[in-house]
């Protein structure tokens, strides 16, 4: 063979059929590359969750990480299916390139308690070899497709018989059922549907009234308003006592976002308060269980009223407005702070963020400074933190004995090295700040030491509040400060059943279809945890 360049066909036809196997080539291999993409990118998902799953969720930056995967392999599949679709229709042109075709990981079975419908495709009447028509059945090959049935409307007639007596003449007739909204026309499920697309998937209600219009049923916006209302004062006594529940910890977590209300002419910024309830590190028995308010603004008032009656851990940032809080002379006792040690490594992780300035690099961007101190920061909260996920979920007494033995050094280790920092660096430094922001509130940061129940981050209280940040995007402000307080109520229900592992639009309709016959000292029994073990109990009995 020579050095020099293959010679090209002549023949103007060749040179098409060439240049089509090339192109192929070229699908394929392009193929082949989105595959791969593809692969590595779902492999990096699977690491990161395992991980997780090992040592648990260890600061908002796995959160994120994991977020941003799960977007970057969706991009990735749905590029890789094109890519290969267009090397098949390539391959297709030309005899000369095969196929290219993805390996997929084998399919699991669909689950065995979804119902299953057989559509039987009609066999042959005659032998395709030799035309006879005795057929023998041997068996058969079942191909199972997940599909899935729009939902669909329907009217309810409650009827009541009327009867008349023959000996008095006096008419006789069971009484009405009992609606959860009086002269109600809705049913508990479409009730349920109604909150939990407004508050738990953020769908404001103009936008249920215009799907609802367009499958045929149409229903005004003032009306499902109406019923929001109405679904609102019948649960009120459920948030009492889900209120009382949370408000009974020995420990919580708060924290609280901004949320847009309307004004005149413009927006407020308005707040979303959260308290929540979460024993299971420390081992507790307790069922989770989160509760949130509305205020017009952040204003100290608003968290002193809301834990008024409240004495144990709290666990927070440093929020001035909680400082009443810690008052030794309140009341009905003092507050114990909590400091969070996520809020603490949080700037200092700014400032020592290698991934962030290499995905910098790679843009183009200039990349930030590394700040040398704000790295060895990270590495020794880092440090604390890797000695909690070891001791999660154990007894508050064990936890405190750990804590004595592998955290104390270390904690004192730290403030030495802070102090000697902190002289070094002038007063407008930021590695200065994040410092002073913990020498400062020493106390709170380092009483987990002696206090088994406590953790290290608010991460609860983080996530309790995700929803609402995600939701904002969707319904843009509150209509009002009533508004405000009903999405809070609705909040409260909806994410206590999501942490008791609790459908909850499936919970609501339950709830909402018993509610308004259900006797007033059980009303504990409808609570999400009841609910989920009253339904293993049947299922169980099943």
């Amino acid at each position: 063979m020579g050095d020099g360049p293959q010679k090209l066909p002549e023949d103007i036809e060749a040179l098409q059929a060439a240049l089509l196997a090339t192109r192929a080539e070229l699908a394929s291999v392009r193929a082949q590359q989105s595959d791969d993409h593809a692969l590595i990118a779902h492999l990096k998902l699977q690491i990161e969750k395992l991980n997780r799953d090992r040592y648990g969720p260890r600061s908002e930056r796995t959160a994120r990480l994991l977020d941003q995967l799960e977007l970057t392999l969706e991009e990735l599949e749905a590029s890789a299916t094109e890519d290969e679709l267009a090397a098949e229709m390539a391959a297709a042109k030309t005899t000369k390139v095969a196929s290219f075709t993805r390996k997929r990981p084998s399919r699991q079975p669909f689950p065995d308690h979804l119902p299953r419908e057989r559509v039987l495709v009609p066999g042959p009447v005659a032998c395709a070899c030799c035309g006879g028509a005795r057929l023998s059945k041997l068996g058969e090959d079942i191909t199972e497709t997940l599909e899935v049935i729009p939902k669909s409307w329907k009217v309810i007639q409650h009827v009541r018989e009327k009867f008349s007596c023959r000996d008095c003449e006096k008419i006789s007739q069971s009484p009405a059922p009992f609606h959860v909204i009086d002269r109600g026309w809705a049913g508990p499920s479409l009730l349920a549907m109604v909150l939990f697309e407004k508050f738990g998937q953020h769908q404001p209600l103009n936008r249920q009234a215009e799907r609802y219009g367009k499958e045929g049923v149409p229903i005004s916006l003032s009306t499902l308003a109406d019923q929001v209302g109405g679904c609102t004062v019948a649960l009120t006594p459920l948030f009492r006592r889900l209120e009382a529940h949370v408000l009974s910890a020995e420990r919580l977590h708060g924290d609280d976002t901004t949320v847009p209300v309307l004004a005149k002419g413009k927006t407020d910024t308005g707040r979303i308060w959260v308290y929540v309830r979460d024993d299971k590190p420390f081992g507790g028995q307790a069922p989770p269980g989160a509760v949130f308010y509305y205020s017009r603004d952040r204003a100290g008032e608003h968290p002193q009223a809301h834990l008024a009656g409240y004495n144990g851990i709290f666990q927070a940032d440093a929020y001035g407005g909680y400082g009443k809080l810690y008052d030794p002379s309140r009341n009905v006792g003092p507050i114990l702070e909590a400091a969070c040690w996520v809020h603490a490594r949080r700037p200092f992780f700014v400032m020592a963020d290698l991934a962030e300035n290499a995905r910098r690099k790679v843009q183009g961007k200039k990349p930030a400074v590394i700040s040398p101190l704000a790295l060895e920061a990270v590495r020794r909260i880092d440090a604390l933190f890797e000695i909690e996920r070891g001791i999660n979920g154990e007894t508050p007494e064990r936890r405190r004995a750990v804590r004595q033995e592998l955290s104390a050094p270390l904690m004192a280790d730290l403030k030495v090295w802070m102090r000697e920092q902190r002289a070094k660096l002038s007063r407008r430094n930021d590695v200065a700040k994040a410092m002073d922001y913990m020498l400062k509130r020493w106390d709170a940061f380092t009483r987990f030491l002696d206090d088994g129940r406590i953790c290290l981050s608010n991460n609860a209280a983080e996530r309790a509040l995700r929803g609402i940040a995600l939701g904002r995007k969707s319904w843009l402000f509150c209509g009002s400060d009533r508004g405000g307080d009903r999405a809070a109520m609705m909040y409260s229900l909806i994410v206590t059943a999501k942490m008791n592992d609790v459908d909850p639009q499936a919970w609501l309709a339950d709830v909402l279809a018993r509610i308004a016959a259900h006797p007033v000292q059980r009303l504990d029994e409808l609570l999400p945890w009841y609910w989920r073990d009253r339904n293993k109990q049947v299922n169980q009995a099943a």
